[in-house]
């Protein structure tokens, strides 16, 4: 993802409000999780932005994102479940927009990518 330039209000909303006391990259992943569980609202469509090779999809697809994958998948990036072939596929948040999606959800998600842009790293 491309270095954006520093957004101070929303330095201080992941400061404040996702990563707050914590001190290891395992605090920060887990309060990551559980702010992404509680803010995102599921289902909501979303948008892939950027191809990855641990994932199907390509650019342009949507997808119904249905809910957070297992915690234990989420200790070094946030992953999100999404419908594939009959049964739930894990997928990198960072590929996602979100396109029929809560204010709220897209605010999030944004957050994350923002996160993921500055190259800050769980």
């Amino acid at each position: 993802m491309k270095r954006r330039s520093r957004d101070e209000e929303r330095e201080q909303r992941i400061t404040m409000e996702i990563v707050v006391d914590a001190y290891t990259p395992e605090e920060q992943a887990m309060g990551w999780y559980y702010s992404l569980e509680d803010r995102l609202r599921f289902p909501f469509v979303g948008r892939c932005i950027a191809e990855r090779s641990m994932s199907p999809l390509r650019v342009g697809d949507e997808v119904e994102v249905v809910g957070m994958a297992p915690e234990a998948e989420c200790e070094h990036e946030m992953f999100v479940m999404i419908g594939w072939e009959r049964r739930g596929l894990a997928v990198p948040l960072a590929q996602l927009e979100g396109v029929a999606a809560h204010d709220q959800t897209r605010q999030v998600i944004e957050d994350w990518h923002y996160w993921v842009g500055q190259g800050y790293e769980l």
